[in-house]
Parts: C-alpha cells; structure tokens; sequence
C-alpha cells in the first residue's frame, strides 16, 4: 500500500464534494450532522434557523471550541483558525534566540460529515511548540514535517463502524497535533516521544459503550507502512472514559529525518489514559511507556526506553476563562551507550505547564508559562549555550481567532 501526495488528495476529496450527496443522514451514525431541514413539532421551533451542528474535526480537548461552519448545499462544512504566538525563553541552546514570534495557525478545515462517504482536510500554515525543545520557524515547520495539507482522508460510515484512508491523526498519546487544539499552548514532554500524522488506513467501531480502533499507517511519517497502533476506550458514562492504546513499528528503517526520528519510528509505546468531564472540569491522568529495541543493523546499538505520566487538568470559569495545568514526568533508561531520548542516556525531566485562557465569541488569547527541569542530565545535552544548565523556564502568548 502506498498513499500518494495529501494535494492529490485535496484535489480528489474537493472534486467529489462537489457531487450531489448519494447517502442519507441516519440517526445511529455517530458523526452524522442531523439534517438542516428536519422540523419540531411545535411552530416556533419550526421557524426558527436550525443550528449549526459541532464538527467533528478537529478534534479539541478545550477550552477553546470549533466556531459553528459555513455550511453549502452540497454538504460541504468549512471553518478555520487564524493565530499568532510570541515567545521567550531562558537558557536557550546555541541557535536558538530568546524571542520569538510567528504564525501558530492559519489553517482552513473542509469536510464532509453526512451520507455513507465523509471526507475531512485540512491545510494552511501551523507552527508545533512543545516544551523543553528549541523553538522552529511555522515556514521550517511546515516544510520539514507535514507540509501544507497536514491531514486529510476520505471515510466510509455504515452505522457505528468506519473506515479512514489518508492521512490520520494518531490513535496514540493524550494531547493532540495542533496548538488551539489543546489545553495548553505547548506541547508536553511525553508528547515528544509520540507520533503526531500517521499515513495509513484505520477502521473503527463502536459497540455499547466500548469503541474499538484498528490503524495501519506509516508511524513517524516514514513512508513505509510497518506501523500497527489499536486503541480500546470503555465509557462509563458521559463524564468518564478509560482507554489503553498501543502502537509499533513491525519493521526496522534506517530513515532518520526531522519527521522520522530513527529511534522512535522503530519504537512501540503504550498510553492509559483516564479522563473525567463534568461541571466545569477536565482531569485526564495518563501513563506512557515506550521501548526502543537494539538494532544494529539499522545503528541502535544499545536500545532504550521511557516511562511517564502527566496530569492535564483544565477548569472552566464564567465569563469565557478557564485555568489548565499540566504537571509532568519522564524518565528513560539506558547507559552511557544507549540511544539518547531525552538530555542524555538515562536521562529523565519535570514539567510543569499553566496555561490561562480568554475567550470571546471568535477570539482567544491564552499563555503558557512553563518550566523543564532535567535530571541525570549529560553534560553538553541540557540547556544554556553550553548544555549544562538543568533548567529551562518559557513564557508564551496566542491570540487568534476560531472562525
């Protein structure tokens, strides 16, 4: 299986759009807006403008929230979001600045959310922060990693079951890709050793109150289809949810490239993610463990691996502000010989996150400041122009708009 470029896609998925719609929206498709032209039994509901049904994609863990979509006859539903970020920090590394601002998001998102055929897509311009890590230009982000069309796949619904072909957003992992689409501006730690854009295909069902996902794709974006990654999520009920997911590469590729870290495309890694959500508060613990075996053919001498956990915790005020937190810890293991997933072999590190938010109708402005410290840190690979400082704090500022 290979999957050709994401603006062969864009072109393909737009095209068909512009088809009438062959498929009905049912009642039991998850993911199915309900119909713009369905009435209620009294007169001045009836009458008034039904609204706008949340979108599906992208998927956010708030606080910020999808504006309502521009919607056609067609089927068609478009929205985006348009965002800047400063930037500074302390002990920065050799190469990286102090300051910096940029773009975050300038993203358009087109999908199709009714019928047995769905698509989804996504393009424009997206910048990648994430703590403890230098600062990368939104231009040299888009160019190195995901390109413009960052995702995008056609789906195919029949009830409670589909099936995704494209390019996907990872099964693996508690925080998502994008920066509006989470509760904190950057990035964590244990999201540094996840894959974010998975090419590949990936079904999914839903049974009760158990929901089932089957993917195989191209892991760290490597282009070679060797990666397997599940994910089994038990509702409880509506506030509570419990999932175990786990990925691997079945293979071994030599690739090492800004997008395809060569010890983490031929990892595996495992998540326990708890979420609660109620009245006002998201509290999501989750646990990670990844594994890096030795490969000498393909130059990992001395495999490696990491355990974690991070608490992500956000609470929702009146008046459009909310409060998130997200205390964290890594740590790996491995001599002096092993691959280096952190500041050195057998390195580990806290994170600490606090992110405020405003929001008012389209627009957002929120900030992270946020501190790493590294434990059992090599000399040369931690912080500061020579790589000995433990510590690194960081302040940052978004303001956009979700339109």
């Amino acid at each position: 299986m290979r999957i050709t470029s994401l603006s062969f896609l864009a072109v393909f998925l737009v095209g068909l759009a512009a088809l009438p719609s062959v498929g009905q929206t049912s009642s039991s498709d998850p993911q199915a807006a309900p119909s713009s032209t369905s009435t209620s039994s009294t007169p001045a509901a009836s009458s008034a403008p039904a609204a706008p049904s949340p979108l599906p994609m992208p998927s956010m863990s708030g606080p910020l929230q999808s504006a309502p979509p521009h919607t056609f006859e067609n089927g068609l539903a478009v929205n985006g979001v348009l965002s800047g970020i400063l930037w500074t920090e302390g002990n920065h590394i050799p190469g990286d600045n102090a300051t910096h601002y940029d773009v975050s998001n300038a993203q358009i998102f087109v999908q199709k959310t009714t019928g047995w055929w769905q698509f989804y897509l996504q393009g424009g311009a997206y910048n990648l922060p994430a703590i403890g890590v230098p600062f990368l230009s939104t231009s040299d982000t888009m160019k190195n990693i995901y390109g413009p069309f960052p995702q995008g796949y056609l789906e195919l619904v029949k009830k409670t079951f589909d099936v995704k072909i494209g390019a996907l957003p990872t099964l693996i992992g508690a925080e998502y890709t994008f920066s509006f689409e989470n509760m904190n501006v950057e990035r964590g730690l244990l999201w540094n050793q996840e894959n974010a854009v998975n090419r590949g295909i990936q079904i999914d069902d839903t049974y009760k109150k158990l929901t089932l996902s089957l993917s195989w794709n191209d892991g760290f974006y490597s282009n070679r289809y060797t990666w397997f990654s599940g994910a089994a999520t038990y509702a409880f009920n509506s506030a509570n949810t419990l999932a175990f997911i786990g990925g691997g590469n079945a293979g071994s590729y030599a690739k090492s490239t800004l997008a395809t870290p060569l010890t983490l495309n031929n990892s595996e890694i495992y998540n326990l993610i708890y979420t609660y959500n109620k009245n006002g508060w998201v509290i999501q613990p989750y646990f990670q463990y990844t594994n890096v075996p030795t490969n000498a053919n393909i130059g990992i001498l001395q495999g490696a691996s990491t355990k974690g956990g991070a608490l992500l915790l956000t609470r929702n005020f009146k008046h459009g502000f909310s409060l998130a937190a997200r205390p964290e810890y890594i740590k790996s293991s491995g001599g002096v010989t092993a691959v280096n997933l952190l500041y050195g072999p057998g390195s580990g590190a806290f994170g600490f996150t606090v992110t405020p938010t405003y929001r008012k109708d389209a627009f957002f402005l929120r900030g992270d400041l946020a501190i790493v410290h590294a434990t059992n840190m090599t000399p040369g690979a931690g912080f500061g122009t020579a790589g000995l400082d433990t510590n690194q704090p960081r302040g940052v500022i978004e303001a956009g708009f979700m339109f």
